[in-house]
């Protein structure tokens, strides 16, 4: 079987169990979420995928409602008072992504690949330069290789770069070696803060 269908394939026979042995900690979380904040308790954010459009991604929302338009937008530092406390759980558990296995059965996304970006930062779609724009070639994922190898703490040029590295290098013995590191990652909670300097201040677009 060609690597992308079994890829496919793979996702969809992962994702629905782990669905189902993870539901009830997906429902306690989404209890948990509305019992602290008012609000819905999916997020639901744009994000650019395969081919440069744009997808929903849904995560558990992390922050008080409407965050996102407030302070630091989107993107939120260590002690960011809009974080609840549910949320600062959420997030260095990862729970919060739990809700991407819908992205993932529905197409939207893979395990593997690179992280979806949003469709204005680093830099808008159009903004990418050629090189650059191969990250969309392949399903974005729950994890990638930039997350395994610095994560949040990555300039975006450089995990731009090593998204770009995986659609070359892309294989089921990558996609292994990535998830077996993405396990041992949560497990130590490493790299899942972030960081305000991940792009270049001398440098405000991708051309």
């Amino acid at each position: 079987m060609h690597y992308r269908a079994l890829k496919r394939t793979l996702d969809i026979l992962v994702s629905l169990p782990v669905l189902v042995v993870t539901s009830p900690v997906m429902l306690a979380t989404a209890a948990a979420v509305k019992l602290e904040s008012p609000g819905p308790a999916i997020f639901r954010q744009a994000r650019l995928g395969v081919g440069g459009r744009e997808f929903t991604m849904y995560k558990f929302r992390s922050m008080a409602l409407n965050s996102e338009h407030t302070g630091s937008g989107v993107y939120s530092e260590k002690g960011d008072s809009r974080v609840t406390k549910v949320g600062r759980f959420i997030r260095a558990t990862s729970i919060d992504e739990l809700p991407q296995l819908f992205n993932i059965l529905k197409g939207d996304m893979s395990l593997i690949g690179p992280r979806p970006p949003l469709t204005y930062h680093p830099w808008p779609i159009d903004q990418y330069t050629p090189h650059q724009r191969r990250m969309f070639e392949v399903r974005p994922g729950v994890t990638g290789w930039a997350q395994v190898n610095g994560r949040k703490c990555v300039e975006w040029h450089d995990r731009i770069d090593m998204n770009v590295w995986y659609v070359d290098n892309a294989s089921l013995g990558l996609d292994l070696k990535i998830l077996g590191m993405t396990l041992k990652t949560l497990v130590h909670t490493k790299d899942n803060v972030n960081h305000g300097e991940t792009l270049a201040s001398s440098v405000t677009t991708g051309k």
